[in-house]
């Protein structure tokens, strides 16, 4: 399979986006937490535009009831279109199409929060026969710059069966994720999977790799979905169905983004990307840096 197009790897992205948000409270009263903005860009549209440049034709979004709005956020709307269009405001009428225009959004429901596994179950009817291979994106996860799904998309065209995105994380730090088992292959950011851990002591982690939230998964994921035993609070962990699949000698790899990422999940990590992101945009970088400059020499001195 080596020079597959990325198109022939997968074609459905699915964005896990049921939660509650609760740390974001009480603004998640009545907005999702992913439409709040990065910047000016929710952080749903940011993940659905990775999702495209990979090559996904449609995202599946599993939402919870009483999250309609995340779903209707990539839908057009022609009376705001029209008004922005008579009136000349070209420049916000391109942003409020970018998002409707980048791919085709359903929508799957996950009634109650029974995990990332019973998530990514949800969007199975929505697949096709075409659906050899899902991309996941978890929507709390920006990982930068944009482009490891297409590297994974790559990987899979090569080896075949599910590819994962991981950190290379400083060994005294890396307790608070999942840790793959790995052997090399013949390129240095690409792994073979033999096993993964959850959340090691630093002398027991088998690699310094953790798991990021980036999933090309094999059609085979939800078989094993359908085939593992809930765990702790009843919920099916998408990582238990991977770790099934590597006991069978279904071939995972994983990919070493060599980037950066930001945590969309919680406060401090958002504002981190809202500063960053901000810092790179043309209009509000200079005075911002600027005036963070400035704030710091204050709170130093």
């Amino acid at each position: 399979m080596t020079g597959a197009t990325t198109h022939d790897t997968f074609r459905t992205a699915i964005v896990p986006a049921a939660g509650l948000g609760t740390r974001f409270l009480p603004t998640t009263k009545a907005v999702p937490k992913e439409l709040l903005p990065v910047v000016d860009t929710p952080g749903i549209e940011l993940v659905a535009t990775e999702a495209a440049e990979a090559g996904a034709a449609r995202m599946v979004i599993v939402t919870s009831p009483g999250k309609e709005a995340v779903v209707n956020y990539f839908q057009h709307q022609p009376e705001l279109e029209d008004n922005l269009e008579r009136k000349g405001k070209n420049d916000l009428l391109a942003k409020v199409r970018r998002g409707p225009d980048l791919l085709d959004v359903e929508v799957a429901i996950q009634k109650e929060p029974l995990g990332l596994g019973h998530a990514v179950a949800q969007a199975e009817p929505n697949l096709t026969e075409e659906d050899k291979a899902v991309a996941v994106l978890l929507p709390d996860d920006l990982v930068l710059p944009s482009g490891v799904l297409s590297r994974m998309a790559q990987v899979r065209a090569r080896f075949g069966g599910s590819v994962l995105c991981a950190f290379d994380i400083p060994k005294e730090h890396i307790s608070p994720y999942g840790v793959f088992d790995v052997s090399d292959t013949d390129d240095a950011d690409v792994k073979r999977v033999h096993g993964m851990v959850e959340k090691p002591a630093p002398e027991d982690a088998p690699s310094t790799y953790a798991a990021a939230g980036r999933y090309l998964l094999d059609r085979a994921i939800f078989d094993a979905l359908r085939r593992i035993e809930p765990g702790s609070g009843g919920e099916l962990q998408l990582t238990d169905a991977v770790a099934l699949l590597i006991k069978e000698d279904h071939p995972v790899h994983i990919v070493v983004h060599r980037g950066g990422r930001h945590d969309l999940g919680n406060p401090g990590g958002f504002l981190r990307a809202a500063v960053d992101f901000a810092l790179h945009d043309p209009e509000y970088g200079p005075s911002l840096r600027a005036w963070l400059t400035e704030r710091i020499e204050k709170t130093d001195s």
